[in-house]
């Protein structure tokens, strides 16, 4: 798999925001806190994974996920998620 372009992430996180939370796409900026100014909580962010899960075919671990605050967080979270070469 290719990596994924910023915009085609951050494209996706405003379609499953939108679905899943009614966050409205133009409020969701790379420099959006998901806590603070977008209102996701801890319940939500499982159903985001669930959805990165789904676009990347990879499970999110935990530990990638907890120091995410910000939607660029989430977006380098993908990113790093779809390299070609595995980290070792």
């Amino acid at each position: 798999m290719m990596m994924l372009s910023q915009e085609y992430i951050l494209e996706q996180l405003r379609e499953w925001m939108e679905e899943l939370f009614e966050i409205e796409p133009e409020s969701i900026q790379l420099e959006s806190n998901l806590y603070t100014d977008l209102d996701v909580d801890s319940i939500d962010a499982v159903d985001l994974v669930v959805k990165i899960k789904q676009l990347t075919g990879k499970q999110v671990k935990p530990e990638d996920f907890k120091n995410v605050r910000t939607v660029q967080d989430v977006v380098t979270v993908i990113q790093n998620m779809t390299k070609e070469c595995p980290s070792l």
